[in-house]
């Protein structure tokens, strides 16, 4: 079975590597935070106020903000819109983000 890369002929630039609470995780040029995390088999990356639910992406376009995490100290970024760079830092985002 050919991967989406081969089907496109895609030919992106080099990996490099960002990290999701400490753990490296290997990213193309290009990709968005959750594009990388799903390559990486990591489908939940948020979990909800109160019962801390585990969230991921549902939409995919921005609109639902299922996909939150805190990328680079930032807290309430849309992993399917945030484009990731070389070294990069993740976190798993909890609740609102903030220290509440």
């Amino acid at each position: 079975m050919r991967t989406p890369l081969e089907l496109a002929d895609a030919r992106p630039g080099p990996a490099f590597t960002v990290t999701l609470d400490g753990r490296e995780i290997e990213a193309l040029p290009g990709q968005t935070v959750a594009a990388a995390l799903w390559s990486a088999g990591i489908t939940s990356w948020r979990g909800t106020r109160g019962e801390d639910r585990p969230r991921g992406v549902f939409c995919g376009i921005g609109v639902c903000f299922d996909c939150l995490v805190t990328l680079n100290d930032r807290p309430n970024q849309r992993a399917c819109l945030a484009p990731l760079h070389p070294g990069d830092a993740i976190r798993t985002q909890r609740g609102t983000g903030h220290d509440d």
